[in-house]
């Protein structure tokens, strides 16, 4: 997956036709098998769908069955709601582009854990995840914290901010308190995880890049380290 390939300019008509519809769901099935890191050929296999029509779907040439969708989503590893964002508004850019706060999409859904699992809840402040990095806002309740504590590394950049309460930020071989208003940027390459230690709840805005969200059980079949979700 290529840099240029996630930053090709779109054209007004491409975001006509992003506001709804075929090219609205071809979108978003793309967006998530290129966070996956999966090619065509490997949701071909995954799902049982053909190249051909996988292809089409996502060029929105083409309106899958709910099978499909069904087939689709389980080879990524996510719910088929994911791919229909409820973004209203009066016109194509609104729809496109802007967020509104009832509307936000669950993160945890791509993540494959919950709240308890993951020590947080996570919502997508982005109006997708096709672009160069994404923003979302992680609620911590009280002394939450992963059940199985975990420090993350992967490629890119983390920035976080933090919006309410105190966090630690651990980094390297450092822990950190934040506190409301301190905000925080670095490379993601340096072992890192973010959790909730005191008795109030605590929100965090952050932007990662690139976007990255590989499936849990692809992780845990290789072996590898996950990347972070988060920070």
């Amino acid at each position: 997956m290529s840099t240029h390939e996630l930053s090709q300019p779109q054209t007004c008509a491409d975001v006509l036709a992003l506001s709804g519809g075929l090219a609205s769901l071809g979108s978003e099935v793309r967006q998530v098998r290129r966070a996956r890191q999966m090619t065509l050929k490997d949701m071909a296999a995954a799902s049982g769908v053909s190249l051909s029509h996988l292809s089409a779907i996502e060029r929105g040439a083409t309106n899958p069955s709910i099978d499909v969708i069904a087939k689709i989503a389980s080879a990524l590893d996510v719910s088929a709601d994911w791919f229909f964002a409820r973004r209203p508004g009066e016109g194509p850019l609104e729809r496109t582009f802007v967020v509104r706060r009832r509307n936000r999409r669950n993160l945890n859904v791509l993540y494959g854990e919950s709240a308890a699992e993951v020590g947080y809840t996570d919502a997508l402040l982005s109006s997708s995840i096709g672009g160069n990095f994404y923003m979302g806002v992680a609620d911590y309740a009280p002394r939450s914290t992963r059940q199985l504590e975990h420090l993350y590394q992967h490629g890119g950049e983390t920035h976080g901010y933090v919006l309410d309460g105190e966090l630690q930020l651990l980094i390297g071989d450092e822990i950190i308190t934040l506190k409301q208003g301190d905000s925080y940027s670095f490379p993601a390459s340096v072992v890192h995880n973010v959790r909730n230690q005191t008795d109030h709840p605590a929100r965090l805005i952050w932007a990662a890049s690139p976007v990255v969200i590989p499936s849990d059980v692809v992780a845990a079949k290789t072996g590898g380290d996950k990347q972070s979700h988060l920070v």
